[in-house]
C-alpha cells in the first residue's frame, strides 16, 4: 500500500508539472549585478510536506533550498515553530521575480512572515545567504515552473 501510495504521488507531481525530477530540483537565482547562484532543491508539494518545510533540521547545506510552489498565486506567510535554523524565505512570482525576502527569520518562533502580495513560490534558503550573495527582491528565480512556458499563473 505504501508503495502504490509512493506511486501515486509521483504520477501526480509528473503529470501536474510536467518537468522530469532533476530538471525541477535545480534552480538559478540571477542577480540585477549579473551575478548568477545555483541551488540544489528539496520540493514540498503536498500540503503535508508544506507543513512540515525544514523544521526539526539541524543543518542545510549552503547550495541548498526548499521550494515551496502553488501553481495559482496565493497570500503565503510562514512561521518558524519547530524549524531549528534561521532562514531567508523568498516570495516569487509567476514570472520569476523576487518580491520580497524576509531575511535571518528566528528560529522557533510564532512570529509570522509574509509575502505581501500574491505569490507562487517560496524558496527556503539557510539565513543571511541572500545578503552574502547579493540576492535582493527584483531578482529573478529561473526554473521551469516560472516564467513564460512555465506552470505558475497569477489572475
Amino acid at each position: 500500500m505504501r508503495r502504490a501510495s509512493f506511486l501515486l504521488i509521483f504520477l501526480f507531481t509528473f503529470v501536474l508539472f510536467g518537468c522530469d525530477g532533476e530538471e525541477v530540483r535545480r534552480a538559478v537565482i540571477e542577480t540585477k549585478s549579473g551575478a548568477v547562484h545555483a541551488f540544489e532543491l528539496e520540493l514540498a508539494l503536498t500540503p503535508e510536506e508544506q507543513q512540515k518545510g525544514l523544521m526539526f533540521r539541524t543543518k542545510l547545506p549552503e547550495n541548498a533550498g526548499m521550494l515551496f510552489f502553488h501553481r495559482v498565486c496565493v497570500p503565503a506567510s510562514f512561521w518558524m515553530k519547530n524549524t531549528l535554523l534561521p532562514l531567508d524565505m523568498i516570495f516569487i512570482a509567476a514570472d520569476g521575480r523576487i518580491v520580497r525576502i524576509a531575511e535571518m527569520t528566528e528560529p522557533e518562533t510564532l512570529d509570522i512572515h509574509v509575502s505581501g502580495e500574491p505569490v507562487n513560490g517560496i524558496l527556503e534558503i539557510n539565513g543571511g545567504l541572500s545578503q552574502r550573495l547579493g540576492i535582493g527582491e527584483g531578482d529573478y528565480l529561473r526554473h521551469p515552473w516560472f516564467g513564460p512556458g512555465g506552470e505558475a499563473t497569477c489572475g
